[in-house]
């Protein structure tokens, strides 16, 4: 589905996947790696990661681990958002463009959630919103997982490309960080309040740098991967829940954040081109 206002990128909205973008158009260029993307095995993850936002949880995130109590049953790589397709409440491709949804989503443990979406662009800056309310719409909690996987093509990145914030060491980095063929950090972003990332110069797109912000009471981490093993070449910016170790230590650490039966979490970010 096209998503633009009368200024900003060209967004195409994917209603058989939450809802996910799928291309990014900035000065006729999409940003999407496409399929310059490594292969997990699951053709779920295939399809969103070709991308350039998706959404993972909301009962996990990362890979596959062990349901408690069911013996041989595993989370699905990146949970189980992807591929739920999302109910199309009301668009408007006005000046500033809108957009929302419900997504209802069966859990691997057997669960039940509701995902309310709202994406919007103000037709003023060109930025784009995603604000999004997840509600436990079963009968037993379960921990609220959520990380937003931005993908950018990275044919599109150079030297002098770097990431920048405030949770970044010394303030920056190079893009192609750590092992030149692909590495993962995570890091905590704040404790409240929104945190913001940059990544720029984009010459391809006439030096413009992307500026990411996101809710941090609900998002208090940022993660970082790239992967330059062929045939990937792609780098992700990703705000998320939870900090990278496993669900057995989250649990023992008491960091996973249990949803009521008819509770709600909000998360939201922005992204602009500047």
């Amino acid at each position: 589905m096209d998503f633009k206002a009368a200024k900003g990128p060209r967004l195409s909205l994917d209603p058989t996947s939450v809802l996910d973008i799928r291309s990014c158009v900035v000065d006729g260029v999409d940003l999407s790696p496409g399929r310059a993307i490594p292969d997990d095995g699951d053709p779920r993850i295939d399809h969103s990661l070709e991308g350039f936002l998706f959404t993972c949880g909301p009962d996990h995130i990362r890979h596959p681990e062990p349901i408690s109590g069911k013996d041989g049953a595993n989370y699905p790589l990146h949970g189980s958002f992807s591929s739920r397709p999302a109910d199309i409440l009301d668009v408007s491709l006005e000046d500033d463009a809108d957009c929302r949804a419900r997504v209802p989503v069966d859990l691997a443990d057997g669960g039940k959630a509701l995902l309310t979406r709202h994406w919007r662009i103000d037709g003023a800056n060109g930025e784009v919103h995603l604000r999004d309310t997840l509600c436990n719409a079963g009968e037993t909690p379960f921990p609220a997982m959520l990380m937003y996987h931005m993908n950018i093509g990275s044919k599109h990145l150079d030297e002098a490309t770097r990431i920048s914030g405030a949770m970044i060491k010394e303030g920056s980095l190079g893009w192609r960080f750590g092992d030149p063929a692909g590495q993962v950090f995570c890091v905590p972003a704040g404790k409240g309040g929104w945190a913001e990332v940059r990544l720029g110069p984009i010459a391809a797109i006439g030096g413009r740098t992307l500026i990411v912000r996101f809710r941090t009471d609900t998002l208090p981490f940022l993660q970082m991967w790239h992967n330059q093993s062929a045939p990937a070449a792609v780098l992700g910016i990703e705000p998320v829940s939870h900090r990278w170790v496993g669900r057995a230590e989250l649990e023992k650490a008491g960091e996973l954040d249990l949803l009521a039966p008819g509770e709600t979490r909000e998360y939201a970010l922005t992204f602009a081109f500047v």
